[in-house]
């Protein structure tokens, strides 16, 4: 997967930096196009001139200066993978916050093409709140990070950080880049996320605890693996990938005409979102008073939106719903998939310690005409992974 590929390698200043020579001749000899970007700090632990040697072009590492007015942009658009390796902390919060302070933050925010992330820090920082708050906004956002390792580390103490090794890095990249040949780049993937919110009046309203974590993860790693992603959602999208069209809602109503109103033209449709079944008849047009007694809310039934996706189904379109249960899980989702004319139906016990709304970790069962499988509790993001290999097995026939 990394032959003839255009490989951007940052190189950021932590003594881990040494390790990334390595990493550059991996690449190089997997048969790779190398671009070294070093940062200032990088420069101070490992030399310019040693890149440039092993690489595919010169090592770069200042914006202004060199013959190319603008190298972060030709990086960035040329580029069918960013590395860095290592990440330090510093690289990553910059990253995270948009800040473009030298060649190397520049470029990451120029490209559109997938990024790997390697950190690399003295245990504290690594477990530091703020350091792991910025990983978990680059994951939202589609950007891979591969963890660091425990190990010896500068000092001779021994802890997490230390970075992967070179063959874990090299194999990481080879994987994305795989990825990116998914069946499903280039198809129009529809996904839905959050819970509805059913006004009774201008304060209140009917809803559940549905998150949006794991519909944000379907269109990050749909996204991830080359499709056209819209992303229909009741909650904050900042969990989606760059390049997702975000399309906020609140009702079922709303969910239903954004949904089947792009329904027709999608090649996938997931219905991750936890849409309201029922909803006030009225909403008041002012909120309720306390002093007047419990008001009589009458309810009516919302669009089924993945039963009219399935009766409308055109070919070669693939349906997938999701069910959270709490009872006779495998029972239930069955009834379901066949009810609804869906291709797959991915069902949870929300009742089950760490698995469904509001967690980072799920576990599921995926079900199709040809049977069960199971997911074990793992995050978001893996079930997503799962759930995408179900769909590219589905439409592989």
């Amino acid at each position: 997967m990394l032959t003839g590929r255009r490989l951007v390698l940052g190189v950021t200043g932590g003594i881990a930096a040494y390790k990334a020579v390595e990493v550059c001749r991996r690449f190089v000899d997997a048969g790779a196009h190398v671009a070294p970007v070093l940062t200032e700090g990088a420069t101070r632990f490992v030399g310019e001139v040693t890149f440039s040697a092993l690489a595919s072009e010169p090592a770069q590492t200042e914006i202004f200066g060199g013959p190319d007015p603008i190298p972060h942009t030709r990086l960035g658009q040329g580029a069918d993978l960013v590395v860095v390796a290592p990440a330090t902390a510093r690289l990553i919060g910059s990253y995270a916050a948009g800040i473009s302070d030298d060649l190397l933050t520049a470029t990451l925010l120029a490209t559109r093409a997938p990024v790997l992330i390697c950190p690399a820090m003295h245990t504290e920082m690594w477990e530091h709140a703020a350091v792991q708050e910025n990983l978990d906004t680059l994951r939202r956002r589609g950007v891979h990070v591969l963890p660091p390792e425990a190990g010896r580390l500068a000092g001779g103490d021994v802890g997490a950080g230390r970075l992967a090794e070179p063959e874990s890095i090299v194999a990481a990249a080879a994987r994305i880049l795989g990825a990116a040949a998914s069946p499903l780049a280039g198809t129009k993937v529809v996904v839905t996320a959050g819970g509805t919110r059913e006004p009774i009046d201008p304060v209140r309203f009917i809803g559940n605890r549905s998150s949006g974590k794991q519909g944000h993860a379907l269109a990050a790693e749909a996204a991830a693996r080359g499709a056209q992603v819209t992303l229909v959602t009741t909650t904050d999208a900042t969990a989606a990938t760059s390049g997702v069209e975000v399309i906020r809602v609140d009702t079922a109503a709303e969910m239903a005409a954004a949904v089947l109103e792009r329904g027709d033209a999608a090649d996938v449709v997931i219905m991750a979102a936890a849409v309201a079944d029922f909803r006030p008849v009225e909403a008041a047009d002012h909120k309720l008073k306390k002093h007047d007694g419990p008001p009589q809310v009458v309810l009516e039934a919302t669009t089924d939106i993945l039963a009219q996706l399935g009766a409308r189904k055109p070919a070669g379109q693939t349906l997938v719903g999701f069910a959270a249960e709490t009872t006779d899980v495998v029972e239930h989702a069955s009834a379901k998939l066949a009810a609804k004319n869906a291709d797959l139906l991915v069902a949870n016990d929300v009742s089950a310690e760490n698995v469904g709304f509001e967690h980072d970790t799920n576990e599921v069962v995926i079900l199709s005409a040809s049977g069960t499988t199971p997911v074990a509790l793992a995050d978001k993001r893996a079930i997503a992974a799962a759930v995408l290999d179900a769909v590219e097995q589905v439409r592989a026939g």
